[in-house]
């Protein structure tokens, strides 16, 4: 139930369950509840500085009011805190904080209304879509701790994110354009006012003195736009030129200055025509279609930008004497341990210490829910601790975390082309020469055949063909699809994975630790010898310390510090190592017990078995439902394991897999996938240990599972950050609709290529209707890759 000022039952401000002895105040006249004497405050300072409406105007609830922040809050005066998040402008210096409770328009008016009465504050902007607040003041008669308190004590806590620089020069960019294009529309629109009282004087009727009047006021309103707001495709022709290409900015550039150039010494001459028009239109469309351009690789970046957000600027950090002091997050080392509060950010990678905790996870890995972690296990800098406190033991800081590796990765995906973007270029390259060469020819035919017409339909031509839609056809599509995939909690290391990926014919799968849930459990343990169970099971967890595979976690919990040097890791048969002065091997049995395999896992010396363990692994909840999916999409699905041929039979047999192979080593993979190559097969591989490096390296396209192995990862072209395996067909499903849209984009600005430039060379078409035509062309072409945006979940 809520009542008329758009809460429901609970605390009057921010809506929050009360508690029995709640906090009562008047407000507009009316005793309320609250859960806390920090909204009340809140709200009589809202009473008393006659912002009352904003519990009128709010379609959401406020946040909690906060009291405990002082510490925090402090810490924003620091001049290392400064540094990297305040700018100086003219009178004072510039913030930007971040808040999560600000969530409907009332909250920005509030905000604004609210922050601006403090002492010493020059302006204050909120946003409510962003969340974002930006602040100018005056250091001189106030410190930035002082608003930031009052926007606490509302119930909006404020917070620094990385990012900051980049989204300001994002938006300095975006303002620029969005001057650049304005400027452009009003010109084109009164070119195009002038350049109609031109063309309808069809029988020449017009004064002479009236004429050039029209075409020199057109030249003055031409010229701003063509050399300043033109300015990005001239640069870029420079740019080319420099570097001996040729590209779509030439071929911009050298239309418009054309025709700008051409009605500049028709109109000195008093010639017969100008086209001052088409050179503002070209512009002016040219400039819409790349700001579309940008925001189709702005949402492909997206994952990037959160991710770089999600790192706090500050930490809290326990001191020895049991104190706690607010730090910039970069003066974290390893071995501190962070206090992270209900509700805050993970400063850095660590091991949970003290008390269970949940944590959100969900920019990292996808998974919905928060994650239950109990002390000693780790987690990661980004997610968001939820419900109680936390204290962590810091192990991985700066470039170290994963949330910087995961960030990195996707920058790098993003920052290749792929081969058919490449390709595109080259095309386009090579096209604008071509339209070059016919440009010439066409004006020499026309000079022959109607010199008066001649400069007008070469101008058509040149822009008519220009490639625009042939150049985005591909890189935006790409970068869109990129951006897509990251949402979906895959992560492209390689620029290529997309394409190959779409192709694949065949989807090879390891086992443990990927159909398998990775977490095997000792079913039975059976000692020989003068062992007993205790000692065999330490020597083997000793083994196991360090390794990275998924069968060292059936060990945790049992390591008794048993001293161990020298493990080597022999991919497919097992662990060789020292233990209390004593070799041992672990592994398969022919390997560490010289006995026939039997699919257990065995200790001893190599000739002599001192120990005998079963492991079970149980499937990952959503295995069977991922390959039956993967089935439906027409893909044929394998599994390949170094695991025991019962194990792995009846693994398949449970998720309905028909082609299966045992006892795999790293080559043996290899050769297998070979083989499906030699026969015409585009396969994809998906695992996630040390040696699947090799297999994950020789596929078509590999999947390497987030939780892996970092060679894996390196030899992938593809990495789930997120547990679930149902993301794979969804990426297989998002491949092939990009390959679609890619074929779709590519046949469109093939084809309007070709009917356009016949047109445009037989004199059909004007030069303003051109640009027109053009500029639709990429409008088209980027709305469709568009489409790729809004792909659905998993």
């Amino acid at each position: 139930m809520r009542d008329a000022h758009g809460v429901g039952e609970g605390c009057f401000h921010c809506s929050e369950a009360l508690p029995p002895s709640a906090a009562v105040a008047r407000i507009d006249g009316q005793p309320r509840r609250f859960c806390c004497d920090g909204c009340a405050a809140a709200a009589q300072w809202i009473r008393d500085a006659d912002l009352v409406d904003y519990y009128r105007l709010r379609t959401e609830p406020g946040g909690r009011a906060a009291t405990d922040l002082e510490a925090q809050l402090a810490a924003f005066d620091r001049d290392d805190v400064q540094a990297s998040h305040v700018r100086q402008v003219d009178g004072g210096r510039e913030v930007t904080v971040l808040t999560d409770g600000m969530r409907c328009a009332a909250c920005a008016w509030l905000i604004d209304r609210a922050v601006a009465r403090e002492r010493g504050v020059l302006e204050v902007v909120a946003n409510a879509v962003t969340g974002r607040i930006r602040i100018v003041w005056d250091p001189a008669r106030t410190t930035l701790s002082a608003p930031l308190r009052r926007l606490a004590g509302l119930g909006y806590v404020p917070y620094l994110a990385g990012g900051i620089a980049r989204e300001r020069e994002r938006r300095a960019q975006r303002n620029r354009d969005l001057v650049r294009m304005g400027i452009a529309g009003l010109a084109s629109m009164q070119a195009m006012m002038f350049a109609e009282a031109l063309y309808l004087d069809i029988y020449q009727q017009m004064p002479v003195a009236t004429r050039d009047f029209l075409r020199w006021i057109t030249f003055l309103v031409s010229t701003p736009v063509v050399f300043w707001c033109g300015w990005p495709f001239i640069a870029g022709m420079l740019r080319e030129l420099r570097n001996h290409r040729l590209g779509m900015d030439t071929l911009i550039a050298s239309s418009t200055l054309l025709a700008y150039f051409a009605s500049v010494f028709e109109t000195v001459r008093g010639g017969t025509h100008v086209w001052y028009d088409a050179a503002v239109m070209f512009v002016f469309l040219l400039l819409g279609a790349r700001m579309l351009e940008q925001r189709a690789r702005r949402i492909a970046v997206a994952q990037v930008d959160t991710l770089a957000r999600a790192r706090p600027a500050l930490a809290t950090r326990e001191l020895a004497d049991g104190g706690r002091e607010v730090v910039p997050t970069a003066a974290l080392a390893v071995g501190d341990v962070a206090c992270v509060a209900a509700g805050d950010t993970v400063p850095a990678d660590g091991v949970l210490l003290d008390e269970p905790a949940r944590f959100e996870e969900a920019l990292l890995t996808g998974e919905a829910h928060p994650v239950r972690r109990v002390p000693g296990d780790t987690v990661f800098a980004g997610t968001v601790c939820r419900e109680a406190p936390a204290r962590i033991r810091i192990e991985q800081v700066g470039t170290g975390t994963r949330l910087s590796q995961l960030e990195a990765m996707v920058e790098r995906a993003q920052s290749h082309r792929p081969r058919a973007a490449q390709l595109a270029d080259a095309v386009s390259s090579r096209f604008v020469a071509g339209i070059l060469v016919v440009a010439a020819l066409v004006y020499l035919g026309w000079r022959i055949h109607d010199p008066s017409r001649a400069l007008e339909v070469t101008l058509a031509l040149l822009v008519i063909s220009c490639p625009c839609a042939l150049s985005l056809a591909v890189p935006t599509a790409l970068a869109v699809a990129h951006g897509a995939l990251a949402k979906l909690g895959v992560l492209a290391t390689d620029p290529d994975a997309m394409g190959s990926l779409a192709a694949a014919t065949d989807l090879v799968f390891d086992k443990t630790g990927t159909l398998g849930s990775g977490r095997p459990t000792l079913a039975r343990v059976e000692a020989f010898g003068v062992l007993d169970v205790e000692d065999a099971t330490g020597i083997a967890a000793a083994l196991e310390r360090d390794s990275l595979h998924p069968i060292a976690r059936a060990f945790d919990g049992q390591d008794v510090g048993m001293t161990v040097s020298g493990v080597e890791e022999r991919p497919g048969l097992g662990l060789a190592g020292n233990v209390g002065g004593r070799a041992w091997r672990l592994g398969r049995a022919d390997f560490a017990a010289g006995r026939v395999d039997d699919g257990a896992l065995w200790l001893g010396d190599g000739a002599t078995a001192a120990a005998r363990f079963t492991l079970e692994e149980p499937l990952r909840e959503d295995a069977g439902d991922a390959v039956a999916a993967l089935r439906r999409l027409g893909l044929d699905v394998h599994l390949s394991s170094g695991d025991a041929a019962t194990s792995v039979t009846t693994f398949g047999e449970r998720l309905g897999i028909a082609h299966v192979a045992a006892r795999q080593s790293p080559e043996d993979k290899l050769a297998g996938v070979r083989a499906l190559q030699a026969d015409g097969r585009v396969v994809a591989m998906v695992g996630d240990g040390l040696n699947d490096a090799p297999v994950l390296a020789g596929a078509d396209v590999s999947i390497a599972i987030g939780s892996g192995a970092a060679l894996a990862h390196r030899a992938a072209g593809l990495v789930l950050t997120a547990p679930s395996l149902l993301r794979i067909p969804a990426a297989v499903r998002l491949a092939r609709r990009t390959r679609a849209i890619v074929r779709q984009n590519l046949a469109w600005a093939l084809g309007y290529n070709i009917v356009a430039i016949p047109l445009a060379a037989a004199g059909l078409v004007t030069p303003w209707v051109a640009a027109l035509g053009m500029a639709l062309s990429s409008l088209i072409v980027t709305l469709n890759a568009l489409r790729l945006a809004r792909s659905p979940e998993p």
